[in-house]
């Protein structure tokens, strides 16, 4: 074999907070159909790359449901596979995953039954089209043992990412991991390609617990003279850890044709999925969508304006949504209006109610670092009551059931059952 994919799909991600209540991050909905699994798994089959192993940790079930045999993906012929590794328990007992180098460490009997030259490994949870082959031709041309893809970002933002320096070969000089003051502005996305031997070398010999990548693996080999380059990446890529950066994605769909992050009608480089079997969308006589992504099975009597709705959601007569996301199976009913808004699945959102009402005067008092800008966010299956007002910067967990009681949330306030 070639070259193996190793997808890290295991992290919670805490700061979706509300969306990642119930499903591992890589596992929540995006793009209206897909989810965000979906970009690293069709990133892998659209490059040829077709022995795949995703590395799960975090409420597993909801995204082995989605992989299955991986037949979307054409996982699931003769010469290719997916296999989903998860901690187990081995001599030493059993443990978490405790760092991104250590899930890979915990599966390296894997990795030798598996017998790659190279081992491709990715974050599952990332929005971006590569085609992997150019990077592993460049590993090959540079004689490297380990290349680093990276993209240049604002150098205002440095701070939040590992940073490179590197040589005019673009071979890694040096390595910050969110430095206070970066020297350059050459960020890590967190895809790298291995030599196998160097890779297993630097999992047996590194004796930390925690032991990660971006902290102990790349800076050990920076130290030791061995050939790290660097793949410089100048596409789309967006990693949706957060409220902002993740409605902020979807939104970047709906662009217009020269400003779209990612191109979702591009023929020669499919985002695969596996779909729900639904009718087509209907948008009926007193309907309108402007701007927006409407999945299969919505019905549409409403107005949509620059959103988001997964399959199967109904939009009332009189109903406005604008700048939002809308999950699957959603019900909004007549004359309730949601502004910048993520409503999560299968939601009931009575008539006559306002959802994100008013100013983004304070940030939400429980999480103020999670919900500051002015988004509100309802958890799978909620119920809103008839005549709701819902200011901004709300979080509304799952399976609450406001009443008549409790159905004026004012901005910044968190609802739990």
């Amino acid at each position: 074999m070639e070259i193996l994919a190793m997808i890290l799909a295991g992290g919670r991600g805490s700061r979706l907070d509300i969306l990642s209540e119930k499903r591992v991050k890589p596992s929540v909905p995006f793009a209206g159909k897909f989810r965000i699994i979906d970009f690293a798994l069709s990133n892998c089959s659209n490059s040829g790359i077709y022995d795949v192993a995703l590395l799960t940790q975090y409420l597993p079930l909801s995204l082995n449901e989605h992989i299955g045999s991986g037949k979307p993906w054409d996982f699931d012929r003769r010469d290719s596979s997916i296999t989903m590794l998860q901690p187990h328990e081995g001599p030493g007992g059993s443990a978490w995953y405790q760092g991104t180098a250590d899930a890979i460490r915990q599966n390296i009997e894997f990795i030798k039954n598996k017998n790659p030259k190279y081992v491709l490994i990715l974050s599952g949870d990332h929005i971006y089209k590569m085609d992997y082959r150019w990077m592993l031709k460049e590993h090959k041309e540079n004689g490297a043992e380990l290349t680093v893809a990276a993209q240049p970002v604002p150098i205002e933002e440095a701070s939040r990412f590992g940073i490179f320096e590197v040589d005019e070969n673009k071979q890694i000089l040096d390595f910050q991991e969110k430095p206070a003051e970066p020297r350059s502005n050459l960020a890590s996305m967190g895809i790298y390609i291995f030599n196998t031997d160097a890779l297993l070398e630097y999992l047996e010999k590194l004796e930390n617990q925690d032991l990660d990548f971006g902290k102990h693996v790349i800076p050990s080999m920076i130290k030791e003279d061995r050939k790290v380059f660097v793949h410089c990446y100048d596409s789309y890529w967006m990693d949706v850890g957060t409220y902002d950066s993740y409605l902020a994605a979807n939104l970047d769909l709906i662009k217009k044709s020269e400003e779209v992050g990612i191109d979702l009608y591009d023929t020669g480089w499919k985002i695969y999925t596996r779909s729900e079997d639904l009718a087509p969308a209907r948008i009926g006589e007193t309907g309108s969508s402007q701007n927006s992504l409407i999945s299969n099975g919505c019905k549409i009597e409403g107005t949509v304006q620059n959103s988001v709705l997964g399959p199967g959601v109904t939009v009332r007569k009189g109903a406005t949504i604008r700048n939002s996301i809308v999950f699957s199976g959603t019900y909004i009913d007549e004359n309730t209006h949601l502004d910048t808004v993520i409503v999560d699945k299968k939601v009931y959102i009575g008539k006559n109610s306002f959802i994100g009402h008013g100013e983004a005067k304070v940030p939400n008092y429980e999480k103020p670092d999670v919900l500051s800008s002015g988004i509100t966010v309802i958890g799978k299956g909620a119920v809103i009551p008839e005549g709701a007002l819902i200011g901004k910067n709300v979080r509304i967990f799952g399976e609450v059931k406001l009443n008549e009681n409790n159905k004026y949330v004012p901005v910044g306030e968190t609802v739990k059952k």
